[in-house]
């Protein structure tokens, strides 16, 4: 992977544009990239978060219709099962690490120290707000083409997660025929009212297992159930190897 130029330059810039083969105008996508630790220490510039909204709904749009047309079949229900498993904060990172989208956010000094380019729930807001600068500046079609791009790989394998759509189901189903006992998630909450962001774990007996953050605590839970049930899993498999 090529490395970009420092954060914020015409360089970076075009080698980000490079990576998800969109032009866009520098101000907008030098919004999308400004999270809001910069800009409240550099005099309370525009955040991405608007944008972030944008992307969201732009996002939540393209992978519903997507899901809709390739499965009439489905039940609403399974439907949305398969749309949280593709729209959410860990799916979202994990495109964003692909591209290597934490090398261009613009990050406050703390966050910087503390590795938020790196860290999940950053790397998943940014992603919207690409995709709701993608939208702004180049319409629909265009963020629809940017969506497939990178998020149909997930979009075909939700097709094939079965029972994983609903990770805190399958965990607790898992840890009963273990003989476990029941799940207990354990919550911690960072951030200000306005911006709260949650991490969770989850307790089966005396051990605790998996971990997951997001803005909401379903997200948070649903990641750590899923973390847990694999380390679980794949525990159980090892014994009867």
């Amino acid at each position: 992977m090529t490395e970009p130029q420092s954060v914020g330059s015409t360089e970076s810039y075009e080698e980000l544009q490079r990576r998800i083969h969109v032009e866009l105008d520098s101000e907008t996508l030098e919004r999308a990239l400004t999270h809001r630790s910069f800009a409240y220490e550099n005099g309370g510039l525009p955040t991405n978060e608007r944008l972030e909204f944008l992307g969201d709904s732009v996002l939540g749009l393209v992978v519903t219709d997507t899901l809709f047309r390739d499965n009439p079949e489905l039940a609403e229900g399974q439907l949305a099962k398969m749309r949280a498993s593709i729209v959410n904060s860990q799916s979202l990172a994990e495109v964003s690490r692909q591209i290597g989208l934490g090398d261009f956010i613009r990050l406050g000094r703390g966050e910087i120290t503390t590795g938020g380019s790196d860290k999940s729930s950053i790397l998943a807001d940014t992603m919207e707000a690409v995709i709701g600068a993608v939208y702004l500046s180049r319409g629909l079609a265009e963020a629809s083409e940017l969506v497939h791009r990178f998020f149909d790989p997930l979009i075909d394998r939700a097709g094939d997660l079965g029972a994983g759509l609903d990770w805190k189901t399958s965990l607790q189903e898992l840890t009963a025929a273990e003989g476990m006992g029941v799940p207990e998630y354990v919550l911690t909450e960072k951030g200000p009212d306005h911006q709260k962001s949650f991490e969770a774990q989850v307790r089966v007996g005396e051990r605790l297992f998996g971990h997951g953050e997001g803005r909401s605590k379903k997200i948070a839970e649903q990641q750590a159930a899923e973390t847990a049930w694999k380390e679980i899993q794949g525990e159980a498999d090892a014994g009867t190897s």
